[in-house]
């Protein structure tokens, strides 16, 4: 299926924040996510399930595989499949490319996340990489916050530059540069160590820390973390694979507490989100099933009413 025909980044930010709150009011069931890594140089493989009941019930499994390679082989970093299946006979329903899934819905993500804790009065966003997150998240964000400068910086200068120059945004020569009058910054790196400084970030400041995703790597380091009210996608997961949690948590700096709300909680208004204008806030995206389900059936309606993508006569053995 040609995702990207058959799902925009508008339709696609509507089902993520569905699936949010959907998730929150425990309407539908997440499993845990299983990473696997073989003993050799292999790509990571990450199988994440998850079901949806109601009138038309679906099962969802996303296998992920990310090859921290394929940006010199011209490739995107992740790459995988979504299966769909009826939730009532267990026919497969679709399936539908993760690569487009996950730019698309990780990006959405953050931008649901942006309209529930920034300050409505943002007029600068800080994108820090290169890839095709960095270019989902201008897209998405440009969505969310039309009226902001979205400043752009990333490891590599050249990279970050042809980024620049094909989506009409600043280059900033630091990091330091681009986040200090920043109001929203989005980190989508590959960094395992801290890129920024507590003393960088301006006062109601509201983070997305969307790069790392394993208990070893973070891409913010404990001063922010502790300082922050600190949001995230999945407590259970975050428990798991956050290493802005886990990290600082064996340091003594933070408890197991220091969640203040899963982003869907605010978004039902189960939870309060930001306390004032002047508070720091982080959403830590990690990325959830519900979130792949949600987008890969929204694509796969919309794909179905353009007549687009290949059907395959299902003829069970």
């Amino acid at each position: 299926m040609d995702v990207r025909a058959a799902l925009t980044m508008e339709d696609c930010i509507g089902a993520v924040r569905e699936a949010l709150q959907t998730f929150a009011r425990g309407d539908c069931e997440q499993f845990p996510r299983f990473q696997l890594k073989p003993g050799t140089d292999g790509p990571l493989m990450g199988l994440m399930p998850a079901f949806q009941g109601g009138d038309a019930p679906i099962w969802c499994l996303k296998d992920v595989l990310v090859a921290s390679g394929n940006r010199a082989r011209g490739l995107d970093s992740h790459q995988g499949a979504i299966l769909l299946h009826d939730g009532t006979t267990g026919e497969p329903l679709a399936l539908v490319d993760a690569t487009a899934i996950t730019a698309l819905r990780t990006a959405a993500t953050s931008a649901v996340a942006t309209l529930a804790l920034a300050r409505p009065d943002a007029l600068r966003i800080a994108i820090l990489g290169s890839g095709t997150q960095a270019r989902s998240h201008i897209e998405a964000l440009r969505l969310a916050l039309p009226q902001a400068e979205i400043v752009i910086c990333a490891r590599s200068p050249q990279q970050a530059e042809k980024l620049a120059e094909e989506t009409g945004c600043t280059l900033a020569s630091s990091i330091e540069g681009a986040v200090v009058e920043a109001d929203i910054i989005c980190t989508v790196t590959g960094a395992r160590e801290p890129l920024l400084r507590l003393d960088w970030l301006k006062a109601g400041c509201h983070v997305n820390a969307v790069g790392a995703s394993s208990p070893q790597a973070r891409e913010l380091g404990s001063d922010i973390v502790s300082s922050a009210e600190f949001f995230v996608d999945s407590r259970a997961q975050a428990m798991v694979e956050c290493g802005e949690l886990l990290l600082p948590m064996r340091e003594g700096v933070i408890g197991e507490d220091h969640v203040r709300a899963e982003i869907g909680e605010v978004l039902v208004g189960s939870r309060p989100g930001r306390s004032g204008p002047e508070a720091l806030t982080v959403f830590k995206s990690l990325g959830m099933a519900i979130e792949d389900m949600a987008a890969a059936v929204c694509a796969l309606r919309k794909a179905q009413a353009l007549g687009i993508g290949q059907q395959i006569r299902w003829r069970p053995g």
